[in-house]
């Protein structure tokens, strides 16, 4: 089933689903946006306490490479 997601950068219909791997120590598997402004704690990771986190689709264009990225369910 094709979706009707169109390319931002050069207009096609019809992006092809796909997701970001993050393979770094102790990921997921997969990457996720987090609501606000960058904050490292004292052993340099991203503070995440209390802000919103979302799962990333990503959508790549099948004309012209260019990825979409879109913030969706909670993770």
């Amino acid at each position: 089933m094709t979706n009707t997601f169109r390319c931002s950068n050069c207009g096609t219909v019809g992006l092809e689903p796909g997701f970001v791997e993050d393979s770094g120590q102790n990921a997921r598997g997969y990457t996720r946006w987090v609501q606000g402004v960058l904050e490292k704690g004292v052993f340099g990771m991203a503070k995440l306490r209390g802000r919103p986190v979302r799962e990333i689709e990503a959508y790549r264009c099948p004309s012209c490479s260019h990825l979409e990225l879109f913030a969706t369910a909670r993770a």
